[in-house]
């Protein structure tokens, strides 16, 4: 019968962890790769049972794969401190414990709470994420964004939710697209992708209404406007310093 390890990567996520570690009372262990919080994250965790593990930040996937190493079960259930397993998840797991595991990996439905409100259009939902694997098949790839578990063998469905709690203020969106669009324009820099006007200008418009529209996202009220709209900016943002690194590589 398999045991497993819940695996939380994190830094300064005092305001929101504990969720996260809660809903991992089904695990064998709950370890924590923290690197360098100043916000009692570390304390926090321990004193919530987690086993704690310092580690310098070397990137999503990276760090990511650095804690499934550092676990003492070969099964891992990875969630990000902004998450959480809902009771039916939870019960899932503990029912799973029982059995002989057929596949190699485990996806889970994802449901995201932005600005106040459980969306479920806008192409958020069910947005389906494997989390639980076995490490001796499955490793974390992507190198700057949108990082993700690959495994070798088959992947099943698994019951419940995971529960995301995004962002609580329009500003904090603003930030979290700032960062991820640097991340990814420097990954397209080193693939050797070019900017364009297109990608810069007239992408975004479809991507709005693609999400607003054709996704469903009116369906999600004011929120699914700020998310398209959002989504835009975010491509937006991407091709304009795509061109911007790419002149500053020229220029060295």
């Amino acid at each position: 019968m398999p045991s497993f390890s819940g695996v939380i990567v994190a830094q300064n996520e005092a305001a929101r962890i504990a969720r996260a570690i809660e809903s991992l009372r089904a695990a064998d262990e709950v370890l924590v790769v923290d690197s360098g919080s100043t916000d009692g994250t570390h304390a926090l965790a321990k004193s919530l049972g987690a086993r704690v593990v310092e580690h310098a930040w070397e990137g999503f996937a990276a760090q990511k794969n650095f804690a499934a190493r550092e676990a003492r079960n070969d099964w891992i259930l990875a969630l990000d401190a902004d998450e959480e397993l809902n009771e039916d998840a939870q019960a899932a797991l503990r029912k799973w414990k029982n059995t002989e595991p057929a596949a190699a990996g485990y996806r889970f439905a994802r449901r995201a709470r932005y600005l106040g409100r459980w969306i479920l259009h806008s192409g958020w939902y069910p947005d389906w994420k494997v989390r639980l694997f076995d490490r001796r098949r499955g490793r974390w790839e992507g190198n700057y964004v949108h990082e993700s578990v690959e495994v070798e063998g088959p992947v099943e469905t698994f019951s419940g939710e995971i529960l995301h709690y995004t962002c609580d203020s329009l500003e904090e969106h603003r930030r979290r697209v700032e960062l991820y669009t640097d991340l990814a324009a420097r990954e397209l820099c080193e693939r050797g992708a070019r900017p364009s006007l297109a990608g810069e200008w007239l992408l975004p418009p479809w991507v709005f209404l693609n999400t607003y529209f054709l996704r469903l996202g009116v369906l999600d009220g004011k929120q699914g406007l700020l998310i398209a709209q959002m989504a835009a900016r975010y491509v937006r943002r991407k091709y304009s310093k795509l061109r911007r690194q790419r002149r500053e590589t020229r220029a060295q």
